[in-house]
């Protein structure tokens, strides 16, 4: 790689130090609310938490001590769950936040190092190029054709042009690199920079909530209007009664936390959150949390060739001299005619390359040339890389004068640009056929004579001279059949948006096994379409080539009109465009220009597509489990319910069966059930073979909250049975409470269970690894078990003991008004 620092030397380690002690880090610090306190005040607010606060306080006053003090150890316990979950997603979110940091380039004891954003000090000299996001505020010391967009400072959407001697040397953090290459020197830094002092950072950013976190939060307002409606209109019936005001307070109390499911948006934070950070530490960085409930749902993946489908290692294989009509291998002895062709290759390209293309030029360059001209000449002039299809110049000139113009691009591009004869132009696509059909990548290459100084405005208009072509060689990755087999299976749809030409694309996707590589369009043929033709062929063509910005946009948006839901990967500067407006935009975390970066929504770390399969597994997963843990949660509360409702408003023997402290007690046991056991349980065998959840269903389907509603209804038909069952034997108000109790505890555990799959039995599920169901369900067994049969407290919940018989009914009926649905889903499976 060429390593032209321009003559800059930049800081010594030393200077670096000292300049971090005195100035410190390149980070944006804002004075931010405690994240503690404000979560502890969100809490606060909660309708649980208050509920619980209330029926202390009434205890309290009623002189009933023990009560009230369980209630607010069972508050402070509540908190203290909330809080941790709370923790567990802020934590995970910050670590996201430190992952998906920029990288930069500085020029420190003449050498150019990478090192991230935050490590730029004072006086370092910032290299920065096209597609990179400027790190730190800096005045230009060096430019090559620069110009950046400061929109996030300005508004101002067009490119400004930056140079060294002009009233415009000043760049900002934030900004972006619209085009060329410069040399910054940094004059501010963290909250010191423009940017800084404007107070916009990440931390300012509020995601708009998801369709499903909406969905969630209303489902949960309305139970919570429901349960103060029936909370006020409970406590005139009772008060009606007893006109007794603490008692009836309570009574209404204990049935308004029975309909509480205050669970739910705490499963469903501490899932989408800590589902990002299992992505994360999978090399997958999830940049927006909806992005985790959207990958389940993705039916069609728009991929780039290069670097994705192939290693990205590119090396030069062949030259191809216009002037001896020879195509030669690169292993062999060029003749002069294919150096020039290679040499003026090299010209064109970044002094400071990045791209693997350039990277082997110059690799191949350096292989032969015995004298490097390049550090005599300066670059007076650079035509970024533009067109359709692209192509970019450069212009050198070293003192005495001497004029070098060098361009490389689309072989397409530069034969327009060029004066060829038609026997010329035959020898050069019979050339480009016979490289690209082996699946070679071939660039044109061209010079040209301009001797004034006033350039044209557009690069085509110089007169060119097409001297040859380039081709590389770029092998597919070695496992990259088995990607696509995987994503073929999963019943999502792959399709290949390259600027590659047809040809070439076509040899590649053969090779791996592609489905569709027999038909294709390009880019200026698909604009050409009308929105109804397009609608149609962006269903039925899998391989797009020649493609630009407004055309790959143009496909992201036709396939999202089809309802489709689209990932789309890129890792350059056009890609950013369609990396925004696709749902799930993939950016290359080494390949990908940090305007890829900021643009997409979720960030391939290793630059392997196969990670998106495992994505696409664990967005499917994060969805199947939160729905068992909902559908858990409606389950087990609707017999919590009943059996406070319909024994009260029936006016059964013992009306007011269970107190605040039995409900809380109850809840406590079920909040980490759903939140711990179904979060950490594993994708079932079944989830990469399914087709994609189509994100328009909602969880709340009449479908899911049947099967939720008739389990809940089938466990309080049980356990009210054993309420008349009690009643019958004359078994007493205690004893009854106890066996309702109890088979509530049973039907808890079982359901657990048994909602751990809705399609598999509970002998396929019972051998998924997940060590937490049985730590939690030890855990109740316990806690019941200390409830029933130690004497103080069973004598504080107004427990009595069970006979052997008394208590193998209530085991037996949570266990059949539970197990019944295996039933059901062996139905399922022979169907």
């Amino acid at each position: 790689m060429f390593n032209n620092t321009f003559g800059i030397t930049g800081l010594t380690k030393k200077q670096v130090a000292t300049a971090r002690k005195k100035h410190g880090t390149n980070t944006l610090t804002y004075k931010k609310e405690n994240n503690f306190w404000t979560a502890l005040t969100n809490l606060a607010k909660e309708p649980m938490v208050i509920l619980l606060f209330v029926a202390s306080c009434i205890y309290l006053i009623s002189g009933k001590w023990g009560d009230s003090f369980f209630l607010a150890s069972a508050l402070v316990l509540e908190c203290a769950i909330s809080l941790y979950q709370d923790s567990r997603s802020r934590n995970a979110l910050e670590k996201l936040k430190d992952i998906t940091q920029p990288n930069c380039k500085v020029i420190r004891d003449g050498k150019i190092v990478a090192i991230k954003s935050e490590e730029i000090v004072l006086g370092d000299n910032l290299l920065t190029e096209e597609g990179a996001l400027i790190a730190a505020d800096g005045i230009i010391v060096h430019a090559n054709d620069f110009s950046v967009n400061e929109s996030i400072l300005t508004g101002e959407s067009l490119p400004v042009i930056k140079d060294t001697p002009s009233d415009q040397n000043a760049v900002f953090q934030g900004a972006m690199v619209a085009s060329g290459l410069a040399i910054v020197r940094v004059t501010a830094i963290g909250n010191q920079t423009k940017l800084g002092k404007i107070g916009k950072s990440l931390e300012g950013i509020q995601e708009e909530k998801t369709p499903l976190e909406l969905q969630i939060t209303n489902f949960v307002k309305k139970m919570a209007f429901s349960g103060l409606i029936v909370f006020v209109i409970f406590w005139a019936i009772n008060y009606y009664h007893s006109h007794n005001i603490l008692d009836s307070l309570l009574k209404a109390l204990t049935l308004a936390m029975s309909i509480l499911p205050e669970e739910i948006p705490i499963a469903f934070t501490t899932f989408m959150a800590i589902g990002a950070w299992r992505l994360m530490n999978m090399g997958i960085v999830v940049k927006q949390m909806k992005t985790v409930e959207t990958l389940g749902s993705a039916t069609v993946i728009c991929t780039d060739k290069t670097g994705t489908l192939t290693e990205n290692k590119m090396s030069l294989a062949k030259v191809f001299a216009l002037s001896t009509g020879r195509i030669s291998e690169s292993n062999v002895a060029f003749t002069e005619q294919e150096k020039e062709v290679l040499s003026l290759a090299v010209w064109a390209s970044e002094v400071l390359p990045f791209d693997p293309m350039e990277i082997a030029l110059h690799t191949a360059y350096s292989d032969f040339v015995e004298h490097d001209q390049r550090p005599a000449y300066s670059i007076i002039h650079e035509y970024a890389l533009t067109g359709k299809p692209p192509m970019m110049t450069h212009i050198f000139e070293n003192e005495s004068n001497h004029r070098i113009i060098a361009a490389k691009g689309a072989p397409e591009a530069l034969i327009a640009a060029s004066s060829l004869n038609e026997i010329q132009k035959q020898q050069i696509y019979k050339a480009i056929n016979t490289l690209a059909v082996d699946g070679y990548r071939v660039l044109g290459v061209a010079e040209a004579v301009f001797t004034g100084s006033d350039f044209p405005e557009n690069q085509q208009d110089l007169p060119f001279e097409l001297k040859g072509l380039v081709a590389f060689y770029d092998p597919p990755k070695h496992n990259i059949q088995a990607v696509l087999n995987d994503f073929y299976t999963a019943g999502i749809s792959v399709k290949i948006i390259t600027g590659d030409n047809t040809a070439t694309t076509t040899a590649i996707a053969k090779q791996i096994g592609f489905k569709g590589y027999e038909n294709s369009i390009t880019g200026d043929e698909l604009m050409q379409l009308s929105d109804h033709e397009l609608a149609k062929q962006v269903q039925q063509i899998q391989l797009f080539t020649r493609m630009f910005p407004d055309a790959k946009l143009r496909v992201i948006n036709a396939l999202k009109a089809q309802n489709e839901i689209v990932a789309m990967t890129g890792d350059g500067v056009n890609d950013g465009p369609a990396l925004k407006a696709a749902h799930i935009g993939i950016a290359m975390g080494k390949k990908g220009t940090e305007i890829a970066k900021q643009a997409a929504s979720l960030i391939l770390v290793e630059d392997d597509l196969s990670k998106m399969v495992h994505a696409v597994g664990v967005g499917r997963r994060i969805y199947a489990n939160l729905k068992k843990a909902i559908q858990y949660i409606i389950s087990i509360h609707i017999p919590i319910i009943l059996t406070v409702f319909i024994p009260l408003t029936l006016g059964w023997a013992y009306p007011n069966i269970f107190s605040p402290i039995h409900i809380i007690f109850l809840e406590l046991i079920m909040g980490p059930t759903c939140s711990i056991i179904y979060e950490n349980e594993p994708m079932e065998k079944n989830t990469m073979t399914q087709k994609p959840r189509p994100l328009t269903n909602t969880f709340f389907s009449w479908k899911e909250l049947t099967t939720s509603m008739i389990q809940g209804l089938v466990i309080t038909t049980g356990t009210l049975l054993v309420y008349l069952y009690a009643v019958s034997q004359n078994a007493g108000e205690e004893i009854t409470r106890t066996m309702v109790f109890t088979v509530l505890i049973a039907a808890n555990i079982f359901l657990t269970l048994v909602n751990r799959s809705f399609y598999y039995s509970i002998f396929t599920t019972l051998q998924y690894k997940n060590n937490l169901v049985w730590l939690i369900i030890g855990i109740t067994a316990s806690l019941a078990g200390i409830t029933l049969l130690v004497k103080p407290v069973s004598d504080f919940f107004e427990f009595k003991q069970l006979s052997a018989l008394q208590l193998g009914i209530c085991v037996v009926m949570g266990f059949v008004s539970v197990m019944w649905y295996e039933l059901v889903k062996w139905v399922k499976r022979m169907l």
